[in-house]
């Protein structure tokens, strides 16, 4: 067993590579004007060049001296801890601390060890207030699908440094605000009343204890993914100098949807005083997560009822325009005060509760608020809520078993690969934060774009779903159903809007909030010049073949024909009608058109120098309009003859419209160029090209190229320039197979090796403004076996909320939409498995340097467990039922293991 040793002096790393006592190598590398965390990343990339076959390193002490000469070093935000998780994070080993590598037996062990812990937590060390903290916040939000916490210390109140909030899933708010000279509405996510607030106050002093004004000595905050307990652990100091130990513990329990709880302990660490512990129940709050939204009005409930009475406390509130009543129950207690010696405040919008004792010095003191949390948009809990907690012991256990039942479901092990186990666990619990098989059951909502973790986008839905569904699909099918429902249940509002804008059948909207309404802002705003334009994004129409498309894949996956004779047949036989009606025939090149539309892209809204907005003959959706009339037929046969006149009775869909249909599917029109370059829309091979290289030199980050044009008084519309994936989506979708017999029967003709000029040619004009960008073409670049492509394109993806690629978008909340689509891409492209056949099959794919993989999954009613390595595929079927490994059929007998080798 090979393993590095670091040691820092103050200007110099050795780093030595050991065999047990063994030195193999050693080697030097000067310290100078050290920056954390850039200077140590460089330093690890130079390591991992030099080493890049090490299991595992010990990172030696830092001394003082170290610090006295790299003063700009801060021991809180770069102490030994931070140093070593960003060199085991860079280097993708475990590296132990000096204390862990005395303290080990077995030093191969304690790596093992120290991997698994790495794997299951999230660590961050320090506090930088402002957008950064936001973005940590966000990264360490708790809930259940019902609520979330953003991962705030309870110290934290709102402002431009930390932002605690308080989320629930469908409450929403619509408020009118002044913008650009225009009155403008928009619905919103609520920011509801924080309950969370438990500061300390010492004797001799006037200060609570603040983390940007009291000296912070220490600050170290977990996430604990496997059960996801959020603690906080500090070491703080007043102007007095008195010196406490905090530690934080809080969870919202996943087994009961209403309730969350926290345990506060403080301990004197240099005096025995008098301390008042003071926590709150605020509803003074009001929404201000996202800085370009802050202009806005942005209080969204009053509050209709305020009381106290011993240790406890009741916040009601109800929603401005949506009158959602929101009601907040607490209690305290602890080992140092009873509930008749609280001191209650209630005041116009808050409720302080203080408790007086004298603390002992080195004698730890334990403070429990236990909050239940209810809204009249979950009507059943909020008649017969859950009952109060009264134990953070009972609560966490409770939550612990619940979150035990998911992770068996949907966790994915990774052999060879630290890091990107890490992040896949990442990116599942955030998932399983923003929607819950325990929680969702009772909900009418679906998931937002992002999570329960922020206000960005305002909570709403959209096609996001897309990539969002097939997780729960393979591992919470239940759950997938009802945020289903959610779009079913708003049908009827879709009809309306596709009427208001003169078309037949459902036309979903882009934004969709509480009702289905369309939700889309009129105005945008750019940070880059601070002007509002207006927002044209209203168009994606595309957005409503996101939804058939989830509708199916739901069906083919689950074998829930009854799901779709009483709700799928119908939203699908309207979206196909809306579409009908979208499609215009032209007598000259003898096809059919859609046009005022906008592509997945969004950079490009209109033509160059139009009055009008949209696009026409976009490919993504014109194929996926063809896709979706060739399954209605397929859809409609699960139905007998009286099914379907009831269905087309309440429909009102004729067999004429159905024949439109297959018209339409025959001769529908996209723009192909002599090289077999599918158009983004009709026309856009007419548009000039960018200088990369001059717009990278000029701005660096070129992500959000529209908002840089925009600011230079230019336009995308005059550019072959994407934001993201729009006609490659479609290979995201659909197996290569299934488009080239679309293709085939709309009777075009394309090279062979289309797949791979296409996505090169998309690929050079793509800034990858959204994260959902890097995912989609990680996949095609591996179909084409652009193997390197592939890994770098993914790779960034899975790190795109975890280090906030994108410069601060984390803060607003983390992305579900590329969350869910890392897991999918890991579980299709590398493990292989093909979801969009009617039987499972799978061909075996794993990246280079991982050695194997292990996932569960659920598939027409069948259970499966995985395993997956270079030569064999390991399966265990809960019933009787046939797998197609690398286009091979196999029988696999009901709850027998099975090792197929390929």
């Amino acid at each position: 067993m090979n393993f590095l040793l670091f040691t820092f002096t103050k200007s110099n790393l050795t780093v030595q590579e050991k065999q047990m006592d063994q030195l193999i190598s050693e080697h030097t590398l000067p310290l100078t004007s050290m920056i954390f965390p850039q200077s140590f990343e460089s330093l690890a990339l130079q390591i991992k060049e030099k080493s890049p076959t090490i299991i595992g390193a010990v990172c030696d002490g830092l001394s003082a001296e170290f610090y006295a000469a790299q003063p700009q070093l801060s021991p809180l935000n770069a102490g030994a801890e931070a140093i070593t998780k960003l060199l085991s994070e860079t280097l993708n080993i475990p590296v132990l601390t000096a204390e862990e590598s005395a303290s080990a037996d077995d030093l191969e062990q304690a790596f093992k060890e120290k991997k698994e812990q790495l794997c299951w937590n999230l660590d961050y060390f320090g506090y930088t207030p402002g957008k950064e903290e936001y973005s940590v916040e966000s990264l360490l939000t708790i809930g259940n699908g019902f609520m979330g916490l953003r991962g705030t210390t309870p110290e934290m109140s709102l402002s431009k440094d930390h932002y605690p909030a308080t989320y629930i899933a469908g409450l929403y708010n619509e408020e009118k605000s002044e913008v650009a000279g225009q009155i403008v509405e928009n619905e919103d996510f609520v920011n509801t009343p924080n309950n969370q607030y438990i500061s300390v106050q010492v004797e001799g002093s006037n200060e609570w204890l603040t983390l940007e004004h009291s000296k912070l000595n220490a600050l170290h905050r977990n996430l604990n993914l496997k059960n996801g307990l959020f603690t906080a652990h500090m070491l703080i100091e007043d102007s007095q100098q008195h010196q406490l130990e905090i530690t934080a513990l809080k969870i919202v329990n996943m087994a009961k949807m209403n309730n969350y709880s926290i345990k506060y302990m403080i301990k004197p660490i240099n005096f025995s005083k008098k301390i008042i512990v003071k926590t709150m129940t605020d509803g003074s709050v009001y929404n201000f997560n996202v800085e370009r939204y802050r202009n806005l009005t942005a209080k969204h409930f009053h509050i209709t009822e305020l009381a106290a009475d011993q240790n406890k406390t009741s916040i009601t509130v109800q929603t401005n325009q949506s009158k959602i009543d929101v009601q907040q129950t607490s209690a305290i207690m602890g080992d140092f005060f009873t509930a008749n010696e609280v001191t209650n405040t209630v005041n116009e919008e808050t409720i302080e509760q203080t408790m007086t004792f004298y603390a002992e010095q080195d004698v730890q003191y334990t403070l429990e608020k236990h909050v239940q949390v209810t809204t009249s948009i979950a009507e059943q809990s909020f008649k017969q809520p859950s009952p109060l907690a009264t134990s953070f012991d009972i609560e966490f256990a409770e939550s612990t078993k619940a979150w035990e039942s998911l992770w068996e479901k949907s966790d994915i092990q990774v052999s060879g690969d630290l890091m990107s186990q890490k992040l896949l666990r990442i990116h599942t619990y955030h998932l399983l934060v923003s929607a819950s098989p325990f929680s969702n059951n009772e909900l009418d909502v679906s998931v937002t774009a992002r999570g329960l973790h922020g206000e960005a986008y305002r909570g709403h839905i959209f096609w996001d779903e897309i990539f969002i569904l097939p997780f729960y699909i393979l591992h919470f099918p239940q759950t997938a159903k009802q945020l289903l429902m959610y779009r079913y249940n708003r049908l009827g509002k879709a009809k309306e809007n596709a009427i208001e804008s003169n078309y037949e059948g459902a036309m979903f909207p882009w934004q969709s909030g509480l009702d289905g309404s369309e939700d889309t802002q009129k105005l945008h705003l750019n940070p880059l010049n601070g002007e509002w334009g207006e927002d044209h994004s209203i168009l994606q129409r595309h957005v409503s073949l996101a939804i058939a498309y989830n509708v199916w894949i739901y069906w083919n996956n689950t074998g829930d024909d009854l799901f779709i004779k009483e709700y799928g047949a119908e939203m699908l036989l309207e979206i196909a009608n809306f579409w009908r009606s979208a499609a215009t025939f032209d007598k000259e090149t003898g096809r059919y058109f859609i046009d005022k539309v906008m592509g997945p892209d969004e950079f490009h809204e209109a033509y160059p120098d139009s009055t009008e907005s949209g696009l026409k003959n976009n490919a993504y959706t014109n194929l996926m309009v063809v896709w979706l009339f060739e399954e209605i037929e397929t859809i409609l046969s699960l139905l007998n003859t009286q099914e379907q006149a009831k269905l087309f009775t309440k429909t009102g869909i004729t067999q004429e419209n159905l024949e439109k249909m297959k018209d339409i599917r025959k001769h529908l029109g996209i723009e192909i160029n002599e090289d077999g370059i599918i158009a983004q829309y009709e026309g856009y091979f007419d548009l000039k090209e960018i200088d990369w290289e001059q717009a990278k030199a000029t701005y660096g980050n070129i992500y959000r190229m529209d908002r840089i044009l925009k600011a230079e008084g230019q336009s995308p519309d005059d550019y072959k320039v994407a934001k993201q994936a729009d006609t490659l989506m479609l290979f995201y979708n659909l197996n290569k197979e299934k488009i080239d017999e679309i293709l085939d029967e709309l009777g075009y003709e394309l090279p062979a090796d289309y797949l791979e000029k296409n996505l090169l040619y998309y690929l050079n004009r793509t800034s990858h403004g959204s994260t959902l960008s890097r995912i989609v073409h990680a996949q095609l670049a591996e179909e084409v076996k652009f193997h390197d492509l592939s890994w770098k394109l993914y790779q960034e993806a899975l790190y795109s909320d975890y280090q906030d690629i994108q410069g601060g978008t984390t803060a607003e909340g983390i992305h579900t939409g590329v969350m869910a689509a890392t897991i999918y891409v890991t579980l299709t492209t590398y493990a292989g498995i093909d979801i969009k056949k009617e039987q499972l099959s799978i061909k075996p794919n794993l990246p280079e340097h991982w050695t194997e993989m292990t996932f569960n999954l659920s598939r027409k009613g069948i259970d499966y467990q995985l395993t997956v390595n270079k030569t064999a595929v390991q399966v265990t079927a809960s019933k009787d039922t046939v797998l197609t490994i690398n286009d091979q059929p196999y029988p696999l007998h009901g709850k027998e293991t099975q090792t197929i080798n390929y």
